[in-house]
């Protein structure tokens, strides 16, 4: 499966009814678990009826594609099944009750309610919102594929326009010659990446760089923000929202960059490598720390791993995700235990006298587990699908990670 996007273009009454089919996609989505609330015993079918009973009782909802209004019934029960799962597998800490959606910014087409064109460079809407003709901005080729390998199609609304996501069933993997190279990698704040090998790579800081920028665009939208506007729950003056966007544009392009070197980082990773080991970090536990949730958010490690996870797989190379415990503190020369704070960089083994740079004594203890980890439990160590393999659904926020640019 894979995801090809394009930039969308259209007048601006059909970019209010993508606004509206997305809104009446949240509705139903939040309908869908409130039925799931008071009736706890129900399943994922008994979701796809109810989508026909609130398409009766609710016009603006009947004027959505009744696949559309299932694929909602979906995303809401994609959540619930996560919570049935973290409960049965007794996962520490909170579960992740479903939540009801506020600021949804996708709705999901099946095989109906779309058409193509026969140059297939515009796609038309044919349900009752009456979003109709949008032309298709982008690099891609959809002339290369079948409609009937298309599976879902998405709107997505995002700071800087509406886009157009095509998931389409194909095989992505690629065969390659074997470069008979393995590697550790070691994730840290210093450096981006430190392997093996003794090779780094520094860490970009691209929120760090605009940080400047994207705060003096917050103080221009939180200027032209009115406290009693907001107290009287009316709507904010046009200059906030144009103000809003600007600072939404900025945050959404140090995302973009982001994503985009970890890409890069990974195919390079894996084009060179035939097995590639790394830490299993929970980087959701780690952003608690106050004192470094910023630097770990803006390296991005879940990003990496999951291009890292994706190429792995669509190139044949082997992928290990191994626990951190002890990886920095462990000698990779004599295997001792040398407690060190964070602060400490460098490595120095009072036993063996071994002296190293502090990550990449990590990588070498990363790697060393890898290879005695993955002849026993395949290719991923834990057990656990990478994340861009879990269904098909995209997430209400429109991100999915097994979208390739153009460039690769």
């Amino acid at each position: 499966m894979i995801v090809y996007e394009f930039k969308v273009k259209g007048q601006h009454k059909q970019y209010f009814a993508i606004d509206q089919a997305i809104r009446t996609s949240q509705f139903i989505q939040n309908k869908c678990l409130r039925y799931w609330m008071d009736n706890s015993e129900i399943g994922k079918y008994d979701l796809n009826k109810y989508c026909a009973v609130l398409a009766a009782d609710f016009p603006f909802a009947s004027e959505l594609n009744s696949m559309a209004r299932q694929s909602a019934a979906e995303r809401c029960w994609s959540a619930i099944s996560r919570f049935y799962h973290n409960c049965k597998k007794k996962v520490k800490g909170k579960k992740g009750f479903p939540k009801f959606k506020k600021n949804c910014r996708s709705v999901e087409y099946k095989s109906s309610g779309w058409k193509l064109s026969e140059t297939r460079r515009t796609i038309t809407f044919s349900d009752n919102k009456g979003i109709g003709t949008l032309k298709l901005k982008g690099t891609y080729d959809l002339n290369y594929y079948d409609i009937k390998q298309i599976k879902r199609v998405r709107l997505v609304r995002r700071a800087d326009g509406y886009y157009a996501q095509f998931a389409i069933n194909v095989d992505v993997k690629v065969e390659t010659q074997p470069s008979n190279q393995i590697i550790g990698i070691d994730l840290g704040l210093k450096y981006f990446i430190a392997d093996s090998k003794g090779n780094v790579e520094p860490s970009p800081q691209f929120y760090r760089k605009s940080q400047k920028q994207l705060n003096r665009a917050n103080r221009k939208k939180s200027k032209k923000f009115s406290i009693a506007k907001n107290k009287a729950k009316q709507r904010q003056s046009n200059n906030y929202h144009k103000a809003r966007n600007r600072y939404a544009r900025k945050h959404l392009k140090v995302s973009r960059q982001r994503k985009e070197y970890c890409k890069r980082l990974a195919y390079s990773v894996i084009q060179s490598n035939d097995l590639v080991a790394y830490e299993d970090l929970n980087v959701k536990g780690l952003v608690r720390n106050p004192h470094l949730a910023k630097s770990i958010s803006d390296a991005g490690w879940y990003i990496f791993r999951s291009w890292l996870e994706y190429f792995g797989h669509k190139y044949g190379k082997v992928t290990v995700a191994v626990p951190p415990y002890n990886t920095s503190q462990n000698c990779s020369n004599c295997g001792q235990k040398v407690k060190k704070s964070l602060s400490c960089r460098t490595h120095v083994c009072p036993h063996c006298g071994y002296v190293e740079d502090r990550d990449v004594n990590a990588s070498i203890n990363i790697l060393r587990i890898g290879i005695s980890t993955v002849g026993h439990t395949g290719t991923y160590a834990w057990g656990n699908l990478p994340s861009w393999a879990v269904g098909e659904n995209l997430l209400s926020n429109g991100e999915s990670m097994n979208q390739e640019s153009a460039t690769l």
